[in-house]
This record gives C-alpha cells, structure tokens and sequence, in this order.
C-alpha cells in the first residue's frame, strides 16, 4: 500500500472519530441543545401543539435566562434522544436518573427533582403495601423504564405487563387489563387528572429507593454541568423555584388545596372566637377578682395569650405590606453579587499588572493594595447582609403565619447540618477558635424541609456562639440514632455563660429574649421550635450558669434503621 493511501485513510478515521467525539456537524455552537423526554409529565412532555411544556422545560429556560445562555429545547423518544446525547447532536438532558452505572458515562448537575415510585390499582381492588405482595400477579410498567430495570435487578418474581409509556400504562390499569401499575407518582397523578382516570388510587407510595433526577451531560463537559448548578443555585435564592415548582408539582400534591381551605376558615373561627373570648375573660376577671384568686392567675395567663395573639396579628398586617418590596431589591443584590464578584477577579489581573508597570495605583484615595485585599471582604459582606435581610423577613413571616405549603422531602440530615455549618462559617470563627462536628454513619433520613431544618441549626449555633464569653471556648455538634425510639438527633454543646432556671422555661415563649439591648427580638427560638414541632420532633434544653448549654434537637426517622445515602 502507498505511502498517499496511508495518509488518505489517516486523515478519513481521524474526520470520523471527531465526528463521534464532538457535536453535530453544521450545528450553531452558540446554541446549547437541551434534550428531554416527550412523554414524562408533569416534568417535560409535548403539549397539543408540539411545544415542550413541564416543570424541567421552565426550569431550563429560567436557568438559560438568569446565565445569559442560548437554548434549545428537544423532546423526543427518551431512547432516541439518549442517543443522540452520546452522538453529540444533544448538548445535555434536562432530566436523567442518576446512578453509579451511569456516573462512569455522564456528569450530573446537582438534582433538581426526586422521583417517587408508587403502587397504583383500580378502586375496590385489595391493598398491597410492598412490590414484594405483587409476586405472582400480573403488574403493568413502563418497557425500558425505570421500574422496569428495579424489577429485573432485584428479580422480583411479578408477571411484568409491558406498555408503551406510563400515560399507557395508566390507561390500561384503568381498562382493567391488569390489578395493578407501578409508575412514579407524580407523573402518575398528572396524567390520571389529565385523562380523567377517576377509578385509579395509589395504593403504596415510597416503594422503592428514590431516584434523583438531574441535568446531564456527557464526561468532560463539566463547564456546562457548574453553569446549569449555579443557574439553579440563583432560582432557589430568588424563589423563582419554588414558584415553577409550585406551578407544576404543587397542584399535585395530596390535600394541599383543601387543607389551604381548612386552615382560612379556621383562621376566620379562631379570629371570631378570640374577640369573644377576650370580652369573655374580661367579665370573668372584673366579677370574680376579689373571690376567685386561682381562678384570676388562670385568666391572666390567658390574657397573656390573647396580647399575643394581638402581637401576632400585628405582625401579619406589618410583614405582608413590606416583605415584598424588600426582598424585590434584595433578590436583585442576591443575583448581580456574584456577577460582581466574577467582575472584580477578572479586574484584578488588569490591575495588578497595571501596578506592575506603572508603579503604585489609588482608587477612590484608597492604595491599590488595601482595596484588592478589602473589596472582596466587602462584597462578601454586602452579600452577607442581603441574605440576613432575606432571612428575616423569611423569619417573620414563618412567624405571623405558619406556612402549610412548605415542600417536604426525605432528607439526609447529616448535609442539612452541613450546609448549615457552611452558612455560618464566617460568624463561627469569629465566636470561637475550638469548633467540631461530629456525623453519626449510616444515619437514617428524615423526612422535611431543607431550608426549614437548615434555618433551625443555623439559630441553635449562632445562639451557642453568642453565648460564648471569648474565643477560647468550644461550641461541638453531634448527630446520632436513637433506635429504640427511632429518632435522629442532634446535640449543640457550648460552654457558655450558661442560662439562669427561672429563663430556661420560657426561651421558646415568642418575643421572650435576655439580649433585648443588643438586638434580640426573641422569634429566634420560637421559630424554630415551631418547625421542629411541624416536623413531629422536640427541642430540649439542659443549662447550668456558668458552665454552658447542651439543645437536644430530636426528629422522627423517615424509615428507622436504614441509611439515607439509597
């Protein structure tokens, strides 16, 4: 063979191996091509009219819009569309399962949804609590599924009836075809509303491990793995999240609305019987002062509730005409602050090597060298301080009105306490130079709200760190497992000034404070005693004077004795 053909036959495999390598030919690279399933509501789906619809879709187009990034949208057959992720003609997918089979082909942003598979039967057919009570039964999946691969790996002996898609697989359970389905809930109870299957239930929830739904890319793209984290990182601190989430998820979730219905006629009740009540203990007190002297402590104990209840209702009016014209400009400072931090990184470079060549530098009066040590301190500060704006209006609010609509997932409890640390890092090591955690293994999950749990251990170590005299003494965090009770707990030990018995009583007491002089308002521990009671768990307190405080923080585990990282 000749020495040209060598070379012809070199340069052809080297023109199709960069055409398996990188994206498409003749494809505008400007242009991030998102793929996804056409079929998966309410997630991502084709609507009537050939649009892309769903949670992930406004999620992505959000992300897109807050990175200041060119996309476009491709539902399709999701076996297809995986096909063309590995092809290159797709940049990433807006929804794929992680696993540590798939890890070792893809990167996965962090996750956006979590996927909770469900038994689901007609109306009047007996109840299973378990896919192990479906052996020998006949039960309808999803081909290619999900479900579909957990029932061949772990070799669950049921007679599989494969359909098409999980809208089929519904459609068919209805018909009567087979007994029961197992399809992810949420998609489930779409298409159920949306098909007007009323004669289908679930039956079982929970019923296998969750699967964590994320954006993906394939191995090196990492670049765009951080874009997508950090697009989403912005939606979560604005809101705008919770408010796509809510748009499509929330409507489906179990006796939301109704509850919501429950809970204003109440409110209106309770309202009703407070102005009666107060009239009422009013006469009691003015009759029976001079005879009833038990009775008169027991009326002013309830007079006491009724002041607060008016503080309360004070508060509601205040917080709902003002928190929203906060945090507008402080949603804003949230968002443009890390623009600005990238800005002035990048600025440095030009200024350090102007400094280079023309000698000392001032900006604004200040010398160049204090402002390049000072401004990034500034900047963190000035983050820092919109957060705190944030977070207390966020305080107040969960204060006036308990917020029945807070999502609750399951959660590893050893990374809430994390983040949190994390959140408070900066103020820790300010209030002391003996700082430690230590995080219980296999810990079970719990099930709650994220931002709800994170906010309650960031008040117990800020409240442990300001009770501490000077830096020298320790504030320590441990989680652990009460089996026999099958709660999770986490201890916060610090060796403060420690806090006087006839005050240890009333630390949950809302406006209560002993730091009134120096700004205390006293919401924080009556918040979040009220989160933790929320989520079916307690708040202790053991404190001698002197010697320090220990808060026992305990909550129900979601499955006692397994481990959360399924």
């Amino acid at each position: 063979m000749s020495i040209k053909t060598l070379l012809l036959l070199a340069v052809l495999a080297l023109i199709v191996s960069s055409a398996h390598a990188g994206p498409a030919p003749g494809r505008d690279l400007r242009v991030i091509v998102v793929g996804g399933n056409s079929n998966y509501p309410p997630y991502q789906f084709l609507d009537k009219t050939g649009e892309p619809r769903g949670f992930i879709v406004d999620l992505t187009r959000a992300i897109a819009r807050v990175m200041g990034m060119q996309i476009e949208i491709r539902l399709d057959d999701f076996g297809k569309i995986l096909k063309e992720l590995d092809s290159g003609e797709v940049d990433m997918l807006e929804g794929l399962s992680y696993s540590d089979a798939r890890a070792q082909e893809y990167d996965f942003s962090t996750p956006h949804s979590i996927i909770v598979q469900a038994i689901f039967a007609r109306k009047g057919t007996p109840a299973v609590k378990s896919l192990e009570e479906l052996k020998g039964k006949k039960v309808l999946v999803h081909s290619g599924g999900g479900m579909h691969s957990y029932f061949q790996d772990k070799h669950l002996d049921a007679d599989l009836v494969l359909t098409g898609s999980p809208r089929e697989t519904l459609q068919q359970l209805a018909a009567g075809r087979c007994d029961y389905a197992v399809v992810a809930l949420l998609p489930a109870m779409y298409i159920i509303r949306e098909e007007k299957l009323s004669n289908l239930v679930p039956v079982a929830t929970n019923v296998a491990p969750q699967r964590y739904y994320c954006y993906a890319v394939k191995k090196g793209n990492a670049e765009l793995v951080a874009q997508m984290n950090e697009g989403l990182s912005i939606l979560k601190k604005t809101g705008e999240f919770n408010e796509i989430y809510d748009r499509w998820i929330g409507v489906l979730e179990p006796q939301r609305t109704s509850w919501l219905d429950v809970a204003k006629y109440a409110a209106l009740v309770v309202m009703l019987g407070t102005v009666l009540w107060s009239y009422s203990l009013r006469r009691q007190v003015a009759q029976r002062t001079e005879s009833l002297s038990n009775a008169l402590a027991e009326l002013q104990r309830n007079q006491q509730q009724l002041v607060q209840a008016d503080k309360m209702a004070a508060l509601g009016i205040l917080v709902s005409g003002v928190a929203h014209e906060i945090n507008n400009p402080t949603g804003i400072i949230l968002m443009n602050m890390p623009t600005l931090k990238k800005i002035f990184r990048d600025a440095e470079l030009i200024l350090d090597r102007y400094q280079e060549e023309e000698g000392e530098l001032t900006l604004g009066g200040i010398r160049y060298q204090r402002v390049r040590q000072e401004v990034p301190l500034m900047l963190d500060e000035m983050q820092d301080g919109a957060e705190r704006i944030k977070k207390t209006v966020e305080d107040l609010k969960n204060f006036a009105r308990k917020d029945d609509e807070a999502r609750k997932e399951l959660l590893d409890f050893n990374q809430v306490v994390q983040t949190a640390v994390r959140l408070v890092d900066v103020a820790i090591r300010k209030f002391t130079n003996n700082f430690s955690v230590d995080y219980a293994e296999a810990l079970p999950a719990v099930f709650g709200n994220e931002q709800r749990l994170e906010q309650v251990v960031v008040n117990l170590v800020m409240n442990a760190g300001q009770a501490l005299p000077d830096p020298s003494r320790a504030i320590a965090l441990q989680t652990g497992y009460d089996a026999g009770n099958g709660r999770v707990l986490l201890t916060v030990r610090d060796q403060g000034s420690g806090i006087s018995p006839e005050h240890l009583k009333h630390l949950t007491d809302p406006f209560f404070t002993t730091k009134r002089e120096s700004g205390g308002t006293g919401l924080g521990l009556s918040i979040s005693a009220n989160i933790i009671k929320d989520h079916g768990g307690e708040i202790a307190f053991d404190s001698r004077l002197g010697e320090g405080t220990t808060v026992t923080l305990s909550l129900p585990a979601a499955v006692a004795g397994s481990n959360n990282g399924q």
